[in-house]
């Protein structure tokens, strides 16, 4: 089967062999593996991440996000059969969906919304199960709750930023200010259902202030949180609750003790990681998430369409994501 992979670790984009097309053989599935033929990926942070930072023996497939159809299945598999639509953004402990097929353990996997076209629906797992379980899971608001309380969101315009955004607006009563400095972004926020939308560049004490925000109850920075932590403390109410999903090279607590804030992480790997009691909460999340679609309720959260996944477009879409100017969700459709 087609792939594209790395070799060799800490590469940058700009070189070709940082990723490259390669033939591998079909993989066989597990007991509750689903055997996906990939119609379409996304391209997260988390890729990038991983082929700067981790190295390989062996070929490495990147890919965390896909939306396909069910080419065979392990015998244990009981929620899909062969020939049914989905989405879902796998496991990082397991080769990646940068590759003509692909196991995923069925607990993770949720039904391609019926609106959307494979390449839409692409753009929506990863970001939705982060941005679901960071907002009702990890800070733990309440769906139609938050009434009187407001949620700040570093990064609105991003990945995650998106989806939380509208899930926010649209299933709770939290008055939502997304954060975004240029003027598409602002625009792409305020499309998504943003109340407000203040600049992460400037004072966040005085753009909050000039929308008539004195504090937020909850925080939720998908960026940079290292550079704005103190503005982030100083934006909260006391107790209010900080939550987060970047990777700050320290982080020091103690600040938050005087307001009594609460610190949260979010890494929506957890429960494929550890194999947790309640993995298969991430298939019923996507099964809500592929609904409020079809419903009308969420959109998706494509931002850009690179053409077919090769590695010459899959180097690319790395380049735009760690540029930090992506908007939305890149996606690379067919091979």
């Amino acid at each position: 089967m087609k792939a594209i992979a790395y070799t060799t670790s800490g590469l940058p984009i700009e070189d070709p062999a940082s990723l490259i097309d390669i033939d591998l053989p079909t993989p066989i599935p597990g007991p509750r593996d689903l055997l996906v033929a990939v119609k379409a990926v996304s391209v997260n942070p988390v890729d990038t991440k991983v082929r700067r930072g981790t190295a390989v023996s062996a070929p490495g497939v990147l890919g965390w996000d896909a939306a396909g159809v069910v080419n065979a299945v392990g015998p244990q598999v009981t929620l899909f059969k062969v020939g049914d639509p989905v989405f879902y953004a796998g496991s990082i402990a397991r080769p990646g969906s940068n590759s003509e097929l692909h196991l995923v353990d069925e607990r993770i996997v949720g039904r391609k919304p019926a609106s959307l076209g494979f390449g839409e629906a692409a753009a929506l797992p990863l970001t939705s199960i982060t941005a679901w379980e960071l907002l009702f899971d990890r800070l733990g608001v309440a769906e139609n709750g938050g009434a009187g309380a407001s949620l700040l969101i570093v990064g609105a315009g991003g990945g995650v930023g998106s989806i939380l955004t509208q899930i926010a607006r649209k299933l709770t009563r939290l008055t939502v200010i997304g954060t975004a400095s240029r003027p598409e972004t602002r625009q792409w926020v305020t499309d998504l259902g943003a109340h407000h939308v203040v600049d992460h560049t400037r004072p966040l004490a005085a753009e909050l202030a000039g929308i008539g925000v004195g504090a937020v109850a909850y925080v939720a920075s998908l960026t940079h949180t290292e550079k704005h932590y103190q503005q982030l403390i100083e934006a909260l109410a006391p107790q209010g609750s900080l939550g987060l999903i970047d990777d700050p090279k320290q982080l020091d607590a103690v600040p938050l003790k005087r307001k009594s804030l609460s610190l949260h992480w979010e890494l929506m790997f957890t429960r494929s990681l550890f194999q947790t009691p309640d993995m298969i909460r991430q298939h019923q999340l996507l099964e809500r998430v592929s609904a409020l679609v079809d419903e009308g309720v969420i959109k998706t959260t494509l931002g850009e369409h690179f053409g077919p996944l090769n590695a010459s477009n899959l180097r690319r879409a790395h380049a735009l994501v760690e540029s930090g100017k992506a908007r939305g969700k890149i996606v690379l459709e067919g091979f």
